[in-house]
């Protein structure tokens, strides 16, 4: 599985395709960013429909800087989505 880091804010992110997909997992799935800074994980979800390759790590690893922090600032805290399992960390 692909994995991307980008800046943001000043704080570097990883980002990886969730595990959990819907019945449209080729329409869109879930992106999850993770950072630790002081010893603190913080993690981050978004939902991408890719627009040119329909493989999950091909469609990442097409998307620009630009739209990676776009979907980022769209993003919810992980434990407020099924992807996550709702658990707080």
């Amino acid at each position: 599985m692909i994995e991307r880091r980008i800046t943001i804010d000043g704080r570097d992110w990883k980002v990886s395709v969730a595990g959990r997909f819907t019945v449209y997992e080729r329409d869109e799935f879930p992106l999850l960013f993770e950072c630790e800074a002081g010893g603190k994980r913080e993690r981050r979800l978004s939902r991408f429909s890719p627009t040119g390759s329909r493989s999950r790590d091909l469609a990442l690893a097409e998307l620009a800087d630009a739209d990676l922090e776009r979907l980022w600032r769209q993003s919810q805290e992980a434990w407020t989505s099924p992807e996550a399992g709702y658990v707080r960390r």
